[in-house]
């Protein structure tokens, strides 16, 4: 059999082992160290200067510490984009917070601003106030931030922005990751970087950093003993890791550029054909098309894709199923229509990676040519 041909894998700049020896070499083998302030330093320079980043464990550790910091605690509503990985609603209920999920819009498959609008003022008449939304630049595409920060705005409601998948996406020249009141970073595996595992969370302000990093090193109070007054969690990112960041970040540019040109490959290669490559709406939004995605005309066309890919050792995936769609999430309140619904019932997650070789988009665009060429797509 062929080599497996991935999704989306790990992709090395060279660097890397640079900053983990001198790690090594200086003996900061812990969650502290040069390597981490540099990390963080260079994250903050490429999101345009003027937020401030913590260097966490996980994205999903972030967006639980923005959600502390927001003050959401037991019985509090969130709302939150239901086309998104699980991540992004599982810290609501770290908090015993209660989840109301959003359709997305067709543009950029993102969170609604119409349902978005429609649960607020529902919620309000309730008497309910919620106390953040989550949304999410889903698969690198920005989701339309004028208007649902204006909506945000209006209803005096905190906006979390997960940006796991989007780092190097802009909107109106704008990085993705500055546009809440916190801002979400991943770099687990199969993301534009890699830490190996890792986040990061965006503040605007240098209190609200140092205060996640605070809870993020287990809460300790200011004592030359062990004293601790609030629940600290283990959350901050090692000096190891954050030297494979630093090698990453050199390289950021690089993997957004490749990225793109899988995007552009697969609009040439479905170009004539039925088949929907995911873009960008307008020249306001630059995504770094984390993962390119086609939009088929049927459950049995995707299907009949994924199955062909699988039999040539291709991988590809469907979309995110939906939060409100998830056997843990579905007794929670859901707003908008079936947009979510259809995205996942026709969507397809197709290779991706920067690191994807001439010889493995030649095996990609046979075994696409062919499913086109016996109309069986």
């Amino acid at each position: 059999m062929k080599p497996r041909i991935w999704l989306s894998s790990p992709h090395m700049g060279g660097n890397e082992q640079k900053y983990i020896n001198e790690a090594f070499e200086q003996n900061w083998i812990a969650p502290l160290g040069p390597n981490v302030s540099l990390f963080e330093k260079r994250i903050e320079e490429k999101l345009g200067g003027q937020h401030h980043v913590a260097a966490l464990a996980s994205g999903t550790s972030a967006l639980h510490l923005a959600l502390i910091q927001l003050g959401v605690g037991h019985g509090d509503a969130v709302i939150c984009q239901s086309m998104t990985f699980s991540a992004s609603a599982n810290p609501i209920l770290y908090q015993g917070a209660i989840p109301v999920f959003i359709d997305s819009e067709p543009d950029t498959w993102n969170i609604c601003p119409d349902a978005l609008e429609l649960a607020l003022t529902k919620l309000m008449e309730q008497g309910i106030k919620p106390k953040a939304i989550i949304a999410v630049h889903l698969y690198g595409m920005a989701y339309k931030a004028e208007e649902i920060s204006a909506i945000a705005n209006r209803f005096g409601v905190p906006i979390v922005e997960d940006s796991a998948e989007a780092l190097g996406s802009t909107y109106k020249g704008q990085a993705c990751g500055t546009f809440g009141d916190f801002g979400v970073l991943s770099f687990n595996g199969n993301k534009i970087i890699t830490t190996s595992s890792g986040g990061a969370l965006v503040c605007s302000s240098e209190a609200a950093k140092k205060r996640a990093i605070f809870l993020a090193t287990q809460a300790r109070d200011d004592a030359p003993h062990y004293q601790h007054s609030e629940v600290g969690y283990n959350y901050r990112l090692s000096n190891i890791s954050a030297g494979i960041g630093c090698g990453q970040m050199e390289v950021l540019d690089h993997h957004v550029n490749k990225r793109r040109q899988m995007n552009a490959f697969y609009k040439k290669l479905f170009a004539g054909t039925d088949i929907k490559v995911h873009e960008e709406p307008s020249e306001l939004y630059f995504s770094n098309h984390w993962l390119s995605c086609i939009l088929t005309n049927s459950f049995e066309e995707r299907e009949r894709i994924r199955l062909y890919l699988a039999d040539q050792n291709i991988e590809s995936r469907p979309l995110w199923k939906p939060m409100h769609m998830q056997p843990i999430f579905q007794k929670y309140d859901y707003y908008g229509g079936d947009v979510a619904e259809k995205l996942f019932e026709l969507g397809l997650c197709l290779p991706s990676g920067s690191n994807l070789t001439e010889e493995d988009k030649e095996r990609i665009a046979d075994s696409l040519t062919h499913l086109i060429a016996v109309k069986q797509y």
